[in-house]
């Protein structure tokens, strides 16, 4: 093919399988990465209330159970 041609006709574009995979990949691969990010968060928010409830817990041990004294009244 001359040179004259080449500039009227242009290159093919790259197959669209190529296109459509290299999109697939990256969509899997931000998916994937987001999925990662909400877990760790969540993790991240489970041990800090888990860690809460324990306080608090440990703390109503330390109280004096007023109820159980109107419980042990009424019997």
């Amino acid at each position: 093919m001359s040179n004259e041609f080449r500039h009227i006709i242009p290159t093919p574009p790259p197959p669209g399988d190529e296109i459509f995979a290299t999109q697939q990949v990256s969509s899997e691969f931000y998916r994937e990465v987001q999925h990662r990010q909400e877990l760790e968060r969540y993790c991240e928010w489970y041990y800090a209330t888990a860690a809460q409830h324990r306080q608090e817990l440990q703390k109503m041990r330390r109280e004096l159970n007023i109820f159980g004294l109107f419980i042990r009244n009424r019997l």
